[in-house]
């Protein structure tokens, strides 16, 4: 897996500026419309409490976590991200490790593991879970938000309303693989990204010794249809299978 963490860093590192654009200080409509929500339900409040951002990126998320209170580490192997995320909010404790190592994080130190569209861009899914649940204390938790490995937009051909849409694979969902998906947003270079069955993470997550104690597969509510920019933002919320999220809990020893 050497090869493929060589490769994605280096992707990460290219890209960080257009990433830094996509997501701004607010996410980017996936996550506004979508995910957010979920994800702070599941967090819930973190006023003085020691949150570990998997993969911060350029900082978005750590920022608003430290907003809400939250003593915050974020963490990331892009060296880029952690630049441009040190350069936003140098008050915030901005590392550069990787989520399967978590090298500089200490056994039992964190109280949530926060992972926000991370785990489908590591190459080495086993060994970062079992990061995860080394470095939080017993009775912690960990939230995390990946892309719905069941329906990759990609693959997705929606009709002209965007409320029927096609999902259509060139290789069969069982198998695991690394992937290179087309441009998006404000990104002009391919993707690397790893796909693998949904039973394979909730495995992972069993296997080192997680309890799953909440999953949802995240939607646009109705309470929050205007803020939706257009209708194809608003059909596509309530509609498409963006990501799934789980919330889990390290059990006490």
């Amino acid at each position: 897996m050497d090869q493929y963490s060589d490769e994605t860093r280096l992707l990460w590192n290219r890209v960080a500026d257009d990433w830094d654009r996509q997501v701004g200080d607010d996410g980017d409509s996936n996550r506004i419309l979508n995910s957010d929500p979920v994800l702070w339900q599941f967090v819930g409040d973190v006023a003085g409490i020691t949150i570990l951002d998997a993969g911060c990126g350029t900082g978005y998320l750590s920022r608003k976590l430290h907003d809400r209170g939250a003593h915050v580490l974020g963490i990331d192997f892009s060296e880029e991200m952690i630049r441009i995320a040190r350069s936003k909010a140098a008050h915030i404790d901005f590392r550069i490790d990787s989520i399967s190592e978590l090298h500089t994080v200490t056994d039992g130190s964190i109280d949530i593991v926060i992972s926000n569209y991370v785990l489908m861009d590591t190459p080495d899914l086993t060994e970062t879970v079992q990061a995860f649940f080394r470095v939080l204390k017993p009775g912690g938790y960990g939230v995390v938000v990946f892309s719905h490995p069941c329906f990759p937009q990609e693959y997705a051909t929606g009709t002209d309303s965007d409320v029927a849409v096609t999902y259509q694979w060139n290789f069969p969902y069982f198998q695991q693989q690394k992937c290179v998906g087309p441009p998006w947003g404000h990104f002009t270079s391919e993707f690397i990204w790893f796909h693998r069955p949904l039973s394979d993470y909730w495995k992972a997550f069993r296997k080192s010794g997680f309890e799953v104690v909440d999953f949802e597969e995240p939607r646009l509510s109705e309470e929050r249809y205007h803020l939706a920019k257009n209708e194809r933002q608003l059909n596509n919320g309530k509609n498409r299978p963006y990501s799934v999220a789980f919330k889990l809990k390290k059990r006490e020893q």
